[in-house]
């Protein structure tokens, strides 16, 4: 048994569902030539040890850029001292899943058991059988049917060091009643140094007509390892607008999985892999189009300086019966280094007739000819790269309906540019 596993196992706390989906994992171990992990080793991962999260805080004012309403976890602990839900509109309820659990309740109980019977086969997806078999802790966001949300919702990770490294396992489910609307965003951020392991998975359910902006910022410590997964169903003419800026941790791994299960529903997500130093990124995307007249548009941006590696996967089914369907994926990445990495997969399957589906993906380097006019205007070479870098991935944030959420995303990029000078 591998020292990661090991360690985790140490952790475990729940029921005999948990516990066969534990051991399945225990007795396989963690993925070797599992095509899925291709690009992403977990060799040097799995020879690490993690302990419990401990009880640690910090001062409120590091979570001054973060309006309310928000619910904040320490280390995938519930904060109750630092989150506020006073401002939540009429009809959206938030609560911890450790306080629900702790009284017993049945829809807590339900939401666990529900996730476990859906559960991917560990081969492919380790650390969401690892989610399944240890979390104890999340949110419940349920928005009532036709409540059209104003103020958006703040679910923020703090890592910080503590004795030891750390491991926490977050489970989020957010659930659309029909009509309902409402403003997501995820914080995974740092205080302090730490190489601990942050595995977080959501799903969301949007029911008929529901629309859901999802905000996913990462932006972890530079030696800490993280594991996201979304899960997400959308009903008829249901609308699910995605934006991923991935910007932080040594290793980290974004899964997006979307089903397009009702008529007339539609995906817009958009992200930028941001992978510097040594850092490796890599985000993985798997759209199923299950009914007719759905919509997928995707566009990803990838930058890898220094000796990063970036890797994007790219996947699109549309299944027999899904005619109408339009899926349209663009990948564009910048090596910003010779030393660099850039492994790019787009992957589109077609099972339906009367379809319009594209899908394209590129890796260059800055257009010398912009530059060239850049610096003759006057610009110093370094502030001319950071300006044409800041265009590229600025796409993916510009259509962000709500002004303020988008001048948020915008700084929080332009700062992780600027630290790669780009």
């Amino acid at each position: 048994m591998s020292a990661l596993l090991d360690s985790l196992a140490k952790q475990f706390d729940g029921d005999a569902r948990q516990r066969a989906l534990l051991d399945a994992l225990l007795q396989d171990g963690l993925p070797q030539r599992a095509e899925s992990w291709k690009y992403t080793s977990l060799r040097q991962l799995e020879r690490r040890a993690f302990g419990a999260a401990q009880p640690v805080t910090i001062d409120a004012t590091a979570l001054a850029a973060i309006p309310t309403p928000r619910m904040v976890f320490i280390n995938g602990q519930y904060a109750a001292t630092l989150s506020d839900l006073a401002a939540l509109d009429a009809g959206v309820r938030v609560q911890p899943l450790s306080q629900l659990l702790h009284a017993g309740d049945t829809r807590a109980q339900a939401l666990l058991a529900g996730s476990l019977d859906d559960t991917p086969a560990h081969h492919d997806a380790p650390f969401a059988q690892l989610n399944a078999a240890l979390a104890r802790e999340g949110a419940l966001v349920q928005v009532e049917a036709g409540v059209q949300a104003q103020a958006p919702l703040h679910l923020v990770n703090v890592g910080v060091a503590q004795d030891g490294d750390a491991a926490w396992h977050l489970r989020h489910v957010v659930a659309l009643a029909a009509g309902a609307r409402l403003c997501l965003v995820e914080h995974e951020l740092a205080a302090g140094e730490h190489a601990h392991l942050g595995n977080v998975w959501l799903h969301a359910q949007l029911a008929d007509a529901a629309q859901l902006t999802h905000a996913r910022v990462q932006d972890a410590a530079p030696r800490a390892h993280v594991f996201a997964r979304t899960d997400a169903v959308l009903a008829d003419k249901a609308h699910y607008r995605r934006v991923d800026l991935e910007l932080g941790a040594a290793l980290a791994r974004n899964e997006l999985n979307v089903r397009l299960q009702g008529d007339g529903a539609a995906l817009h997500a958009d992200g930028v892999l941001l992978a510097d130093g040594r850092r490796h990124v890599e985000t993985r995307l798997g759209i199923e189009h299950l009914a007719r007249d759905t919509a997928c548009a995707l566009t990803w941006r990838g930058l890898a300086a220094q000796r990063g590696k970036a890797v994007f996967h790219g996947g699109i089914t549309i299944h027999a019966g899904a005619d109408g369907s339009a899926a349209n994926l663009s990948n564009k990445n910048l090596l910003l280094s010779a030393d660099a990495e850039i492994d790019t997969q787009p992957v589109l399957v077609i099972h339906a007739d009367e379809v319009q589906a594209t899908h394209g993906a590129t890796v260059g380097q800055l257009d010398p000819i912009a530059l060239f006019y850049l610096r003759s205007r006057g610009l110093p070479e370094a502030d001319a790269r950071r300006l044409l870098t800041g265009a590229f991935c600025r796409e993916v944030v510009a259509a962000i309906g709500d002004a303020t959420l988008r001048g948020q995303l915008e700084t929080v990029l332009d700062a992780a540019l600027g630290r790669v000078g780009a």
